[in-house]
């Protein structure tokens, strides 16, 4: 009952991320689940620029989740802009290549 090799395989995005409108100060998460072997490395990316987590600075208010999804303890809102607000992408990386998920818009509500 040998099992043949599983192959590797390039990363697909299997639950991507939805629109959120969001009240300022509330948590929220932005789902995305990505397969492939080996398990590919999410990144998010906020306007084109990359999301920094908590695994990047520890007093950031957001979480990479281990399936992928990027979780906010709470929506930020400054008074110079809306922290938070924005298109968001996520892409899933291994060695056979890259993948990247729809965009969702992240809203601040009750502006």
């Amino acid at each position: 009952g040998s099992h043949p090799p599983l192959e590797d395989t390039a990363p697909r995005i299997v639950e991507h991320p939805s629109d959120l409108l969001v009240p300022r100060g509330e948590p929220a998460t932005l789902s995305c689940r990505a397969e492939g072997r080996p398990a590919p490395a999410v990144e998010w990316y906020k306007d084109g620029e990359r999301v920094e987590t908590d695994r990047e600075d520890p007093r950031s208010h957001r979480t990479l989740l281990p399936g992928g999804a990027l979780f906010f303890l709470r929506i930020l809102h400054g008074r110079r802009g809306k922290l938070d607000e924005g298109v968001y992408v996520c892409v899933a990386r291994n060695y056979l290549g890259e993948a990247t998920s729809r965009n969702a818009s992240l809203e601040v509500a009750g502006e």
